[in-house]
């Protein structure tokens, strides 16, 4: 049986300062009035069942989470007690699974993505399944759409089979954030989508590759999985954790793991990690501008400006281009849409300093 699990435990210190440790980006309403996980389980609720949606958070996010989608049971909330990067989180949702369905398949999603596309992904997540259900680790591929130098690529190896209108190729391998030739070189061969970071596999096979490629991690997680239900359980989780080192899914199983599908698809897709994300996959006006706020505006395109220090607050901006703008109450951040990505280098300042109430 499918199960989505949704990895929602990021703490979005690109999208600073919107996003803070008390309101993270999955929480933040980014594009139109629903909250990027509230758009992501709007996603999935057509092909899943309440029951059957997982989150992999900490507590204090599900806290935040939990009432923007209430129809969701309490307790399919996953805490980790401290983040330790994707393939931990993924291996408790595992355990968590396999205890109630040995024959488990999970869709393992994250809750900061932008789909616009969203019956086509649920078409493409069900034709996955089939696949994974053989015992083979299946990850969606992005058609790219330019040679973006932030995101993992897949090539497609040998056609394997076509599953309700979606062509199954065998993965051929992985290359995490090339260079620009490179993803110029990538988008001419015309067999290489971008890693979009979602997987689907059978939780036992997970398992097994932990077991094969992350043994610590995989005996940690039998220690947990030994003490699920128990009065023991939360003690054994958190010692466990202690020990555990933080990994990527990408990294830690992905390289290497044998058996593993692509299926390139087109779903109108964006990682939104940063504000220059954002920005592009938003509306903008005939400039390209994106104002969610009150501006008045002279010889200035392609900028994002977004306030939230309410109506009264006024923005002028005069020749800003390719300019990001975000205003809060306590903290206005000014930079160039090309430098977005170091937003999170002022966040690692700001914590250096123990600027605790900025964060």
């Amino acid at each position: 049986m499918l199960y989505a699990v949704i990895m929602a435990g990021g703490a979005g210190t690109r999208l600073w300062p919107l996003s803070r440790r008390g309101q993270p980006k999955q929480a933040l309403r980014l594009i139109g009035d629903r909250t990027m996980f509230q758009h992501t389980v709007d996603r999935l609720a057509p092909l899943f069942p309440m029951g059957r949606i997982f989150v992999v958070t900490s507590a204090a996010i599900a806290d935040v989470l939990r009432p923007q989608v209430p129809e969701l049971p309490a307790g399919n909330f996953i805490l980790e007690p401290s983040g330790r990067d994707s393939a931990p989180a993924a291996g408790l949702a595992a355990i968590r699974l396999l205890a109630g369905d040995p024959d488990a398949i999970m869709v393992m999603v994250t809750a900061d993505h932008y789909i616009d596309d969203a019956e086509q992904f649920r078409a493409v997540i069900a034709a996955a399944g089939q696949v994974a259900a053989g015992g083979t680790i299946v990850t969606l591929g992005i058609r790219p759409t330019y040679p973006a130098t932030g995101y993992g690529y897949v090539l497609a190896g040998e056609a394997q089979t076509i599953i309700d209108g979606f062509r199954v190729y065998r993965s051929a391998g992985f290359t995490e954030k090339p260079n620009l030739a490179t993803a110029v070189r990538f988008m001419e061969h015309g067999r290489y989508s971008w890693n979009s970071g979602m997987f689907i596999w059978r939780a036992d096979r997970l398992m097994a590759e932990y077991r094969a490629q992350l043994p610590d991690l995989y005996a940690s997680l039998i220690g947990i999985a030994a003490e699920n239900g128990t009065p023991n359980e939360q003690q054994v989780l958190r010692a466990e954790w202690e020990g555990i080192r933080r990994v990527s899914i990408d990294y830690g199983i992905m390289e290497h793991a044998d058996n593993v599908a692509v299926i390139p698809a087109e779903l109108g897709w964006s990682d939104i990690g940063s504000w220059a994300s954002l920005l592009d996959v938003l509306e903008g006006d005939d400039e390209g501008n994106v104002f969610q706020a009150s501006v008045v505006a002279l010889d200035s395109g392609k900028t994002l400006i977004r306030s939230e220090s309410g109506e009264g607050r006024l923005i002028a901006a005069i020749g800003l281009e390719d300019m990001i703008v975000v205003d809060t109450p306590d903290v206005l951040l000014v930079c160039p849409r090309a430098r977005a990505e170091q937003v999170r280098e002022i966040v690692r300042l700001l914590e250096a300093e123990g600027a605790h109430n900025h964060l």
